[in-house]
């Protein structure tokens, strides 16, 4: 794929801003499109063309890139664009999403000739701004192949995941344990508080054992400086465990845990409201038990420290064939 080629970004929140940020900084040809007016002028200072709508998106573009909040605002979207999609075109999903609906999304885009890719990401909005955040493939390999020096600008580490479907499946997975990975944090901080453990020195016990994790060494730093935000707010926590859950239910996987990730993170919505940080969820825990989980030290943002670097394929480690 050629970078020259007219590339759209319908989207422009915390996520898909930094991502379209990516694309401007390494001189893609970006033509940008959001609600909010005044996302659309920054780009536009920076560089960006702006369209008019999705559906002149569509029509403007060689590919067409959407970065939204919900499978229902994706619908939208796309039944704005769908009319304008013809031989060649491409629509690259981003979007955390349904994994049916992403399936039967593309399979209108290709009724039309065009060609349809899921690429969702993982690794942190800090990750996002710096092209060097995690993308799983989901779609034809031939189609994976034609994207990819996109998708190498726009994140470091590539996997193709397999067929349409099968990233947005494996995305709402690693939400779901990095979801569940912040709750039992939040337990641990605060017991530790309580049995009189200096938090800083907890810290560095859970970084350098069997504990640590990605969401330790990124969220668990916001926590104890007491900003906690984290760039990702409970209503789309919610929407992604939902929608796990919803892939157990669907194949009739019966769940202990996820019910109760639901049910605390919805406890924590009703507490702090629908778009508080997800971060935040320690806060109950700091009220039932009479402590404050805070420490001096550390940053009250997260910072991608990863030099930006062209990204490349991560390929599936597989026996070999005997």
């Amino acid at each position: 794929m050629d970078a020259g080629l007219k590339t759209g970004f319908i989207g422009l929140g915390n996520v898909g801003g930094k991502l379209a940020g990516s694309l401007l900084r390494n001189g893609v040809n970006l033509r940008v499109h959001d609600l909010d007016a005044t996302r659309v002028a920054d780009f536009v200072s920076r560089g960006a063309a702006a369209g008019a709508s999705a559906a002149q998106m569509m029509q403007d573009c060689d590919v067409v890139i959407t970065c939204l909040p919900s499978p229902a605002a994706c619908d939208a979207v796309m039944q704005e664009m769908l009319p304008q999609v013809s031989e060649g075109k491409i629509w690259i999903e981003m979007s955390t999403t349904d994994e049916a609906e992403v399936r039967r999304l593309a399979a209108e885009v290709e009724a039309r000739g065009g060609l349809a890719m899921e690429c969702p990401v993982s690794g942190g909005c800090h990750r996002a701004d710096t092209g060097n955040i995690s993308i799983f493939a989901g779609g034809p390999r031939a189609g994976f192949e034609r994207v990819l020096p996109l998708l190498t600008i726009l994140g470091r580490r590539v996997l193709h995941t397999g067929e349409i479907g099968s990233a947005s499946t494996l995305k709402v997975m690693t939400n779901y344990l990095a979801t569940a990975n912040l709750l039992t944090l939040c337990e641990a901080l605060t017991v530790m508080k309580a049995a009189g453990i200096d938090l800083a020195t907890t810290y560095e016990a859970i970084r350098i054992s069997s504990g640590t994790s990605f969401v330790h060494e990124t969220e668990s730093q916001l926590i104890l400086s007491g900003n906690r935000d984290v760039n990702f707010t409970m209503d789309l926590v919610l929407k992604d465990i939902g929608l796990f859950q919803e892939i157990a239910d669907r194949r009739g996987v019966p769940l202990e845990l996820s019910p109760e990730v639901i049910r605390i993170m919805k406890d924590g919505q009703a507490r702090y409201g629908a778009r508080a940080q997800s971060d935040q969820i320690i806060e109950r825990l700091e009220e039932a038990a009479g402590v404050s989980v805070l420490a001096d030290g550390f940053p009250t943002e997260l910072v991608d420290d990863e030099p930006e670097e062209r990204g490349y394929e991560v390929f599936v480690r597989k026996a070999a064939a005997e």
